[in-house]
């Protein structure tokens, strides 16, 4: 078994013209922090990219860096929080619910896995801030798309195909986010002991409103208790965010707290306290406890995701918790993944897309990972996948069974 391990774009280069000649598919990773969602791969040979690293472009004033794609992304942060500012998707850490350590994730696996947070309601995710990447093909050619401003792209925007492909088409090298200043202050207003579907509610009241709520979540009673070092008790917490200026983010969460006066009793939760309370939802804490439990990532209609858990609960025992104005579901289950029976609940209350993103390797194997594609999107993504990897040998087989075929994540 050979591990890869370059240091430069053009080293990459080789090693993947290498492995194509060769026939010899390569696991892509960076720091492995991400390692255990997708099928278990069987490839005899890994290319690591994180030797890889290092920032190679930042200008504050023109709100662009540029890195190396396995430049770690707690470095990155770093570097930003110097100087007042931020990803604004704010990319989540996956490396504790996957059992590893905090702050291993690269910023090529950023742009990868097509990582977000909680302010993804304001700010989307990656593929919303990426403006341009390098990369090498399975093909064995080097390409670039995209550069350092906005408007820099014409024909197809490769940098977004890359966003949520999971190492399947080709492997970045170097890429360019836009970033933005981060906020002068911040503050969550919290309403206690609501139920989820009063919770659905009042969430949709303030995202509603004038407000500019920048982030929402409900974490029920007791998961409450598991954010925070439980500082915020273990009673059911319905949370708003609001960002900006000192002045202004007083003045809206006034208006918040007045607008959802009926709700029930109200909490605000400010400054570093806040901050350290958004971090751990966006990295799932409440599910990091170091098991194999499978652990579902389920996009779908905030009005009907209470529905769709209460409804899952009726026939297998499962916790959950909801960002994105209930958009966004984390639920975790006692032993059996039940992927039939959450898809088909998922389906019948709207639709959406469910991922398994923690279980054992046989159970990785056994079932589909990520959400199953319809015909025709299936179709489109494997032809993607023959144009720019047509031997297979980038990830085989990570997305959907097979290495000949691939797909992109959702949401």
């Amino acid at each position: 078994m050979t591990t890869f391990t370059p240091a430069t774009a053009a080293g990459t280069l080789s090693a993947v013209q290498w492995a194509l000649a060769e026939e010899s598919p390569l696991e892509i990773v960076g720091h492995g922090s991400k390692r255990g969602i997708g099928r278990p791969l069987q490839t005899e040979h890994t290319l690591d990219l994180s030797n890889l690293s290092g920032v190679t472009l930042y200008e504050p004033a023109e709100l662009v860096l540029s890195a190396k794609a396995g430049t770690p992304l707690a470095e990155i942060e770093a570097l930003l929080t110097a100087n007042n500012q931020q990803l604004a998707f704010e990319p989540m850490d996956y490396g504790p619910l996957l059992g590893g350590q905090q702050g291993r994730g690269t910023i090529g696996g950023v742009l990868a896995a097509n990582l977000s947070g909680p302010r993804r309601l304001k700010a989307g995710a990656a593929r919303d801030h990426i403006l341009g990447v390098n990369a090498v093909s399975g093909r064995g050619e080097a390409f670039k798309s995209g550069g350092r401003v906005v408007k820099n792209v014409t024909g197809y925007d490769l940098s977004k195909l890359m966003a949520g492909s999971w190492g399947t088409l080709a492997v970045a090298t170097d890429v360019i986010f836009k970033v933005l200043p981060a906020a002068e202050t911040e503050t969550t207003v919290a309403i206690r002991g609501l139920l989820d579907e009063e919770a659905t509610a009042a969430m949709a009241l303030a995202v509603g409103s004038s407000a500019e709520i920048s982030s929402a979540a409900h974490l029920p009673e007791g998961i409450a208790g598991r954010v925070a070092g439980g500082a915020i008790g273990g009673d059911a917490a319905t949370l708003l965010r609001i960002e900006g200026f000192g002045p202004s983010v007083a003045y809206r969460a006034a208006a918040v707290k007045d607008l959802l006066k009926a709700a029930g009793p109200i909490d605000e939760i400010s400054g570093e306290a806040s901050k350290a309370l958004w971090r751990d939802i966006r990295d799932c804490t409440p599910f990091a406890d170091g098991a194999e439990r499978p652990v579902w990532r389920v996009s779908m209609p905030p009005s009907e995701a209470h529905k769709m858990t209460l409804a899952l609960r009726m026939q297998t025992p499962a916790e959950a918790f909801y960002d994105w104005q209930g958009g966004l579901v984390w639920l975790r289950m006692q032993a059996d993944p039940e992927a039939d029976l959450l898809r088909a609940l998922v389906k019948k209350f709207g639709g959406g897309h469910a991922t398994l993103v923690r279980a054992s390797p046989s159970r990785r194997a056994s079932l589909p990972v990520f959400e199953p594609q319809p015909p025709t999107l299936a179709a489109l993504s494997a032809r993607l996948k023959s144009e720019f990897d047509p031997r297979g040998i980038l990830n085989p087989g990570r997305m959907v069974a097979g290495a000949p075929s691939a797909k992109l994540a959702e949401a």
